[in-house]
């Protein structure tokens, strides 16, 4: 399968406190979901290059949780949260919270839709509490996270 260069749409509603964001994957979406939620997978494309992620607690499954941390010689960032829904490969709904501010809890839902040619569209909505949290998101550089992790995803995905 050839990989194209995909692009990835980030949209914060004006009017809502979210974040959207929506990504084509050149993978049938039961291996890019599979990506999403077994632990070896996910610790080898989250967040930017230079960082790297240890995964301290991982269990995929409804009513799971998990807990990681993003790392780089002296630096660590942490986060955590809750999987209340995993449906495979067509949805997933879980918490996320960064450790360092933990009253600014995120409900994402991720939705995997099947394309033609064995391809995948990923949707991620984020719901914060505030237009302030979302705006601090927004300007905070997550979209060159965003972009390097995905771009780390479809190579991990051109792989097989």
């Amino acid at each position: 399968m050839t990989t194209t260069t995909n692009r990835t749409e980030i949209v914060a509603d004006p009017d809502l406190p979210t974040i959207t964001i929506t990504r084509e994957f050149d993978a049938p979406r039961e291996r890019v979901f599979q990506a999403w939620t077994d632990r070896d997978l996910f610790v080898q494309w989250i967040g930017p290059s230079s960082i790297g992620t240890r995964i301290d607690h991982w269990d995929a499954r409804t009513g799971g949780g998990y807990r990681y941390a993003s790392v780089r010689d002296d630096f660590e960032a942490s986060f955590y949260g809750s999987f209340h829904e995993v449906r495979a490969p067509e949805r997933l709904v879980q918490t996320f919270t960064f450790e360092g501010a933990p009253d600014g809890v995120s409900l994402e839902t991720m939705t995997f839709e099947e394309l033609e040619g064995g391809r995948c569209r990923v949707s991620g909505v984020s719901v914060v509490d505030s237009m302030e949290l979302r705006d601090m998101i927004m300007s905070s550089g997550m979209d060159v996270g965003v972009n390097e992790g995905y771009a780390k995803l479809d190579a991990l995905l051109a792989e097989g």
